[in-house]
């Protein structure tokens, strides 16, 4: 029983941290306090539970920072990462269906081919144009600032399809803001965007390609050049998880501009040493005040853990932590801290689309709470007649293999259904659409199957442009059961 229920909790944290699968300096910088603490003042004005408490609110304060940091770092920064896209303000795209080959990225999206880049308004906007859509075909620009909020989306669902040109500005800037479709405002000068264009097929690739090569990122200020990080930190995988990741906070915080809603916060990071003109390093902090701080930091990401065990179980939770400051402060439905639900988003899936953009049922476990596995059982989904997801642009569900977490082999080729696909799928009867779910080709034919491995397995369900019934508790995502 015991062995049970640790399975039940380890498999409800990986269900919420796959959820998504699917992230300059600010103008005028932090400010500056009055006088930086010293390594002697530090032990004269701090007692160790206070170190431990600032410790704590600065780790989950300022994860998603160090996060984000990490992809700017691989993307723009370090050429030698691998993962190197191109400097500031350029935009790299891919038109490609992703298959069981592709295993950099699990969980990975096969419905949206991707342009990433980073911008830099420091020296001034960046004019994004777009250009005009097809009416069926979903696509959007999400703008994620240095917080890792999603602040603006271009996009289906904000500007019907039409071609534009959008202006996105720092902080602070004033300038003639004519002539745009809209003036988008980043409280950051560091922005992440993710284009994403349905793909409706392998037949759709040169389309899409054709689209993405029309996406545009144009500095207002031709002559500006962006150098906002002349002396990079480099980034080394795993210090996220010790207490050197203040180190790296202290760091990205000189490039997030302060808000007032977390001007408390800042008022406490500096009575440690963070956010100041000072460079905050952990391991020359007094003994007892280091071993606080690390306390601080296990603390934070007990809580983080704690919060995404408990909320697991909720298929909608993907829109309840990712959105603009003002959602994540005062209208997400969660009982926990902005910070909080920043940095379990970031250890979920770092650039999630905020809910009205896209939300992510994912099922691990079957309607009795029993693991997903095809090598012990079949199961179907069933959509009601009248019930299918409610998205106004698309849905599809994909298939990955539970210990890989990535598209499986099948004689199909076939690694999600989409609503694409529906004229193709036989209903039921009574109307209702049922997906068979197993690692075999069903005795009835494989219009409806989608092939499983013979093992563990996990499903997403995208739904995108959802209708605000989802959000009404109109609508709840059936559940996968055993087939009889």
């Amino acid at each position: 029983m015991y062995q049970h229920q640790r399975q039940r909790q380890r498999t409800a944290i990986l269900v919420f941290s796959i959820l998504l699968a699917t992230a300059s300096m600010a103008c005028g910088g932090p400010a500056t306090p009055d006088e930086v603490p010293t390594e002697t003042e530090t032990k004269s004005e701090l007692s160790t539970d206070e170190a431990k408490a600032i410790a704590k609110e600065a780790y989950l304060f300022g994860f998603p920072m160090m996060m984000n940091y990490k992809t700017l770092y691989e993307y723009t920064l370090n050429k030698e990462s691998g993962q190197y896209r191109g400097p500031f303000n350029t935009v790299k795209c891919g038109a490609r269906l992703y298959t069981p080959d592709d295993t950099a990225i699990v969980t990975p999206n096969s419905d949206t081919p991707y342009c990433m880049g980073w911008l830099d308004l420091s020296s001034g906007p960046i004019v994004v144009s777009v250009p005009e859509m097809e009416e069926n075909r979903f696509y959007h620009v999400q703008l994620t600032d240095w917080y890792t909020h999603n602040f603006a989306y271009i996009g289906t669902r904000t500007n019907n399809n039409k071609a534009g040109k959008y202006l996105v500005v720092g902080p602070g800037w004033e300038g003639d803001k004519t002539g745009y479709d809209a003036v988008l405002a980043s409280e950051t000068n560091f922005v992440f965007t993710i284009i994403r264009t349905q793909l409706f097929g392998q037949d759709d690739l040169k389309r899409v390609e054709e689209i993405q090569a029309q996406y545009k990122f144009e500095p207002l200020n031709e002559a500006a050049e962006a150098n906002p990080i002349p002396a990079p930190m480099a980034w080394t995988n795993g210090v996220e998880f010790t207490p050197q990741a203040l180190n790296v906070i202290d760091f990205t915080l000189d490039f997030a501009a302060q808000h007032p809603d977390d001007a408390a916060i800042w008022t406490n990071l500096k009575k440690l040493g963070l956010g100041t003109d000072a460079t905050f390093d952990v391991s020359k902090l007094d003994p007892e005040i280091a071993a606080a701080v690390a306390d601080g930091v296990k603390e934070a990401q007990v809580e983080a853990k704690t919060f995404i065990s408990t909320q697991a179980k909720d298929p909608l939770v993907s829109g309840k932590i990712f959105g603009t400051r003002a959602f994540l402060t005062d209208t997400s439905t969660l009982d926990a801290s902005a910070s909080l639900k920043r940095t379990a988003g970031a250890i979920a899936g770092l650039y999630g689309n905020s809910g009205e953009e896209a939300l992510y049922p994912t099922y691990f476990v079957d309607a009795t709470g029993a693991p997903l596995d095809a090598g012990n059982a079949n199961y179907t989904i069933t959509f009601p007649s009248g019930q299918l997801p409610p998205a106004k642009a698309f849905w599809s569900l994909s298939m990955y293999d539970g210990k890989t977490q990535l598209f499986i082999h099948n004689p199909l080729n076939r690694y999600l259904v989409n609503s694409s696909m529906l004229k193709s799928m036989k209903k039921n009867k009574d109307g209702s659409l049922t997906i068979q779910i197993q690692n075999t080709k069903p005795e009835s034919g494989d219009t409806n199957w989608l092939p499983a491995p013979k093992g563990p397995f996990y499903l997403v369900l995208r739904v995108y442009d959802p209708d605000p019934m989802v959000f009404e508790g109109k609508w709840t995502p059936p559940q996968v059961v055993k087939a009889e």
